[in-house]
């Protein structure tokens, strides 16, 4: 099976936040639907592929109040189809409908320009060639290249629709363990809403017209200059840990697109510094994914431990605490 491109009909709506008030309209679909370029969005605004509570509106440069809700028939996607590869995966549990996988950190969870080979979403197709015929070959969810750890594959058609509808009604538990910048002296909540950084459609930041975004986090250890935290998502936005961990100001150790300017703490012992010199990745792990399983309903849970490197680094900090 080769790389093949399809297209096909998509209807998007959106309420518009009532902090975009006095926005044009080809602004706010631009943070309302990421996934699309400015122009895209101009193009099919004037093409009559938006409603603006009901009314198609043609001029990219209406002003909106906030409240409206806002359809968008994005017509013509690329949908991509990548071509099944032999990519070992680590399956932690397999059914008829639904696959569990321990996600290593370095791989790309879905093709894009740049990684249309070697992705996890080969690998599905590898191990499970109709999986072809599910969207994004039954993943629902994604973590970053650079996190590890656990993600859920849909292997059926109705349990894909289950998982995303639990993932909608925040019913998915998902908990990370962390290791950030800086010593933390007690957790909390962060619910800011994120959206795409205005000038680099790479990163993202705390914004008032993003999405809503709720990370809780607590402490599990104290270092000097580091801590470990555990951190449980009640939303999945794109980079969310990393964005609001950056946001008050204990970025994840490691993170080379929100962390700043790496700086090498002073009296550190010498396998600490080597252990922070040579960790190149978010020090971030998918560590518990729990569900209700599509076709028995019943709650199952899932824990992975620390891949080696982060495991290694957390020896270190410990190591260093006691010189």
């Amino acid at each position: 099976m080769g790389l093949s491109e399809e297209l096909v009909m998509t209807r998007l709506t959106e309420e518009v936040p009532y902090e975009m008030a006095g926005m044009r309209l080809d602004q706010a679909l631009a943070e309302l639907f990421a996934d699309y370029s400015r122009s895209k969005l101009q193009t099919w605004i004037k093409s009559g592929r938006v409603q603006v509570n009901d009314l198609v509106s043609i001029s990219p440069k209406e002003k909106l109040d906030g409240g409206e809700l806002v359809t968008l028939d994005a017509e013509a996607e690329v949908v991509i189809t990548a071509e099944a590869e032999d990519i070992p995966l680590d399956i932690i549990f397999e059914d008829d409908s639904l696959l569990i996988v321990n996600k290593p950190a370095g791989l790309v969870v879905h093709p894009a320009v740049g990684n249309w080979h070697g992705t996890l979403l080969n690998a599905l197709l590898g191990h499970e060639p109709d999986l072809e015929l599910l969207p994004r070959a039954g993943i629902v969810h994604r973590i970053d290249k650079e996190t590890s750890g656990l993600l859920m594959i849909a292997k059926t058609l109705q349990a894909h629709n289950s998982l995303t509808q639990q993932l909608q009604d925040r019913k998915i538990t998902r908990e990370y363990i962390a290791i950030s910048r800086g010593r933390m002296t007690a957790g909390g909540t962060v619910d800011e809403p994120i959206g795409r950084h205005p000038s680099d459609r790479k990163r993202y930041i705390v914004k008032e017209s993003g999405k809503e975004a709720i990370t809780h986090y607590r402490v599990s250890q104290r270092f000097a200059r580091h801590t470990l935290i555990q951190v449980k998502l009640e939303t999945g936005r794109t980079h969310q840990i990393r964005v609001h961990m950056a946001h008050i100001r204990f970025p994840l150790l490691g993170d080379q697109v929100y962390g700043g300017r790496f700086q090498m703490p002073p009296d550190c012992t010498d396998r600490l510094a080597t252990a922070l010199r040579s960790f190149k990745r978010q020090a971030l792990h998918a560590a518990k994914l729990g569900l209700q399983h599509p076709v028995t309903n019943e709650y199952h849970e899932w824990q992975q431990p620390l891949p080696d490197d982060m495991a290694d680094l957390l020896d270190a900090l410990i190591e260093n605490e006691k010189q």
